[in-house]
């Protein structure tokens, strides 16, 4: 039977898109990797054939050797892109040399296609809203990670024949997210914080402008990337046209939840203004952006309050101290 591998499958968009894949396109079986260290077994559907892998060290051949793996969507990171510059081998370790494990194993083993999330934080600074002409200038060691693999699955095409499309999902929420890291996510941390009675944090004065999507609206235009012919060897931005700024999301939230005290935090290093124009994923992958913020949030607070109490993931220590950002010390 046909098959299909999705690495990052227990996290939030890889447990979600094996979810669609399997009640709308039966006729795949899914194949999924995680080394489970942002996502959880819960989130993986019973069907999909699960490997516990760390990508960035182990072979990937026994995964593949079957040659029935048609599409493979790269999902795995870690994408605490504030975080980054503290943390940075292991930032390149599991964004960088992960992709290059997972890009060899494509080229050896004939896949269709190598669909690749990305990011917009290969954007940076400039000028909002991002197309995809918008010459890259990431401003921190995710961003910069992204890029470099987005390059390196290019030169894979280039010379080893690799068919590909790479997406740049921004800011997607949702049911199933990690809510329980506080490096990331800023929805989630505001949810975990309300469910353990603290303040919403915001960075600065929130003022910071973010285009935030509901996963549900992605996960057709996700399948697409891998089986449209319109996608072959195309980058394409997925995400909300919407911009809103941080304390807007924050009161929205706030409204829905009952509550919540504010703490306004000291600024970070970091993008102010990010979002990007879609009419790619319009036109290339039938995207629809559909579901406003706050119904969004509805759904996504339904399913937190049903979560069970979790240790939240706080690093105990950091490859670099020096500028780490107070909120952030141990």
């Amino acid at each position: 039977m046909k098959k299909i591998l999705i690495t990052g499958v227990a996290g939030m968009i890889g447990s979600k898109l094996a979810e669609y894949i399997l009640q709308q396109y039966p006729s795949y079986e899914v194949v999924g990797i995680d080394n489970l260290s942002g996502g959880y077994t819960e989130n993986v559907p019973p069907q999909v054939q699960f490997h516990s892998l760390d990508l960035t060290t182990a072979p990937l051949d026994a995964v593949f050797k079957s040659g029935e793996i048609e599409y493979v969507y790269h999902l795995a990171a870690y994408a605490a892109e504030g975080l980054s510059p503290f943390i940075r081998c292991f930032n390149y370790q599991n964004n960088l040399v992960a992709t290059a494990n997972v890009v060899n194993a494509c080229i050896k083993y004939n896949v269709k296609r190598l669909v690749f999330t990305s990011s917009m934080a290969v954007y940076g600074i400039g000028t909002p809203p991002f197309d995809e002409l918008h010459v890259p200038n990431p401003v921190d060691p995710y961003g910069v990670a992204k890029y470099a693999c987005e390059m390196d699955i290019q030169i894979a095409g280039e010379q080893h024949g690799l068919d590909w499309c790479i997406v740049r999902p921004h800011n997607v929420y949702g049911e199933h997210q990690n809510i329980w890291d506080k490096y990331r996510n800023v929805l989630g941390i505001w949810m975990y914080q309300k469910l353990n009675d603290q303040a919403f944090t915001v960075i600065g004065k929130g003022q910071q402008k973010r285009a935030f999507t509901y996963l549900g609206d992605c996960l057709e235009p996700l399948a697409q990337a891998a089986f449209s012919e319109k996608a072959s060897r195309q980058t394409i931005n997925l995400g909300s046209s919407t911009e809103t700024s941080i304390l807007e999301a924050a009161h929205i939230l706030k409204e829905i939840i009952g509550g919540a005290d504010i703490e306004f935090l000291p600024e970070r290093h970091e993008v102010v203004n990010a979002y990007s124009t879609h009419e790619k994923a319009r036109s290339l992958l039938g995207y629809v952006d559909q579901t406003q913020l706050r119904d969004g949030l509805v759904m996504m607070w339904e399913w937190a309050q049903k979560q069970p109490k979790r240790i939240r993931k706080e690093w105990e220590t950091y490859e670099l101290d020096k500028g780490m950002y107070g909120f952030w010390k141990n």
